[in-house]
């Protein structure tokens, strides 16, 4: 605001020094008057004063204006080189995410091509029982010894079931992996009533079939157990069969065909478990009981050689009993012949019977 004020300041006090020229260098007729002359001296004198503050006002506000904009481009530079130290990080911030996207993007182009393979894989019947054999298989060979189960077991009228676990009683848990993913895929993928409702009754005929061709050859009289499980590799599948399809469940099991789930078969196994170490207790039952009794017997030979060695302390109690009695008739004769007091009576013809011994048996 002082800078504005100072330019207004200078520039109308230059346009009076102008109109005073002009004036001045008008012509005028020629008037001797002394105190005109002095006047106009005296105009000169202050017309020179004016010129030397303007001239000194001029330079003052040129320095001024100078340090302005020296400030000015000052914090003009100060500030281009905040602004570009900021452009700079924020675009290696945006290079960075951008590598973030990039890779970010990288993974869901894999994970697109291994989903497309997963389906291929469900597309393909025989590659979909693969899926489902491969994680019944884990469960099974995680929770179960060698020799209790086996993959791919012939039974006797030529069927290869997917699993065969050998039970206590010599009859044959299957497991059968196959799933309906077709009617499954098309029932979670319908839109509307209709498609929906068709989807649901090409899955209850897959489902039911499926039933009855386990049914019919797995589960065979005194080879296999009177019930076969089929396994579902999804949760999510098989929860979308327990709500939607109790009839399907039902006719399960009156066909002795049990639907499970991963969860569902983990639960089964370990009965399974628990079943086969209940029979292996049973078959070592005869074994412990007879060495129970060869424990017991040790324990009674344990006692009697412990009564024997109680009575040989007895024996040998009293020999020392009588050592000691001998010991002290000795000292006694021998203190009397010391001090040569001998009596009128005669020696007593007792004697003293010596320490019995006994052989120790073998046995003892």
């Amino acid at each position: 605001m002082s800078e504005t004020l100072l330019i207004v300041l200078g520039l109308v006090i230059a346009i009076g020094v102008i109109a005073i020229i002009v004036l001045l260098l008008r012509p005028r007729a020629p008037v001797i008057d002394p105190a005109a002359e002095q006047r106009l001296m005296e105009l000169n004198a202050r017309l020179d004063a004016m010129g030397s503050w303007l001239q000194n006002s001029h330079t003052q506000l040129q320095q001024t204006v100078n340090t302005r904009l020296d400030a000015v481009s000052q914090n003009i530079g100060e500030s281009m080189k905040t602004t570009t130290k900021n452009t700079t990080d924020h675009l290696q911030q945006l290079h960075a995410r951008l590598a973030v996207i990039d890779s970010a993007q990288k993974n869901i182009t894999d994970l697109a091509t291994t989903v497309t393979s997963l389906q291929k894989v469900f597309d393909n019947k025989q590659r979909r029982g693969a899926f489902g054999q491969g994680r019944m298989e884990a469960i099974i060979a995680d929770a179960l010894p060698q020799g209790a189960y086996e993959f791919q077991f012939t039974l006797s009228n030529n069927s290869r079931p997917d699993c065969c676990i050998h039970m206590p009683d010599n009859r044959h848990l299957i497991i059968d992996a196959k799933f309906p993913l077709e009617a499954t895929t098309a029932l979670e993928n319908a839109k509307t009533d209709d498609e929906r409702l068709q989807a649901t009754r090409q899955l209850r005929q897959n489902l039911g079939k499926h039933i009855d061709d386990i049914s019919g050859k797995y589960l065979i009289k005194g080879e296999t157990q009177d019930v076969a499980f089929m396994f579902i590799p999804s949760e999510s599948m098989f929860a979308e069969l327990y709500d939607g399809f109790d009839d399907v469940l039902q006719k399960g099991y009156r066909s002795g065909v049990i639907i499970v789930s991963p969860s569902l078969l983990m639960l089964a196994i370990q009965v399974v478990q628990q079943i086969q170490k209940d029979a292996r207790m049973r078959e070592a039952a005869d074994r412990i009981l007879t060495e129970v009794g060869l424990m017991i017997g040790d324990v009674q030979r344990l006692k009697d050689r412990v009564e024997n060695l109680d009575r040989h302390f007895g024996t040998v109690n009293k020999d020392i009993e009588q050592i000691v009695i001998s010991a002290d008739k000795i000292l006694s004769r021998g203190e009397k012949i010391q001090s040569v007091e001998f009596s009128d009576e005669a020696p007593s013809a007792q004697i003293i019977p010596a320490p019995m011994t006994r052989k120790i048996g073998s046995g003892e």
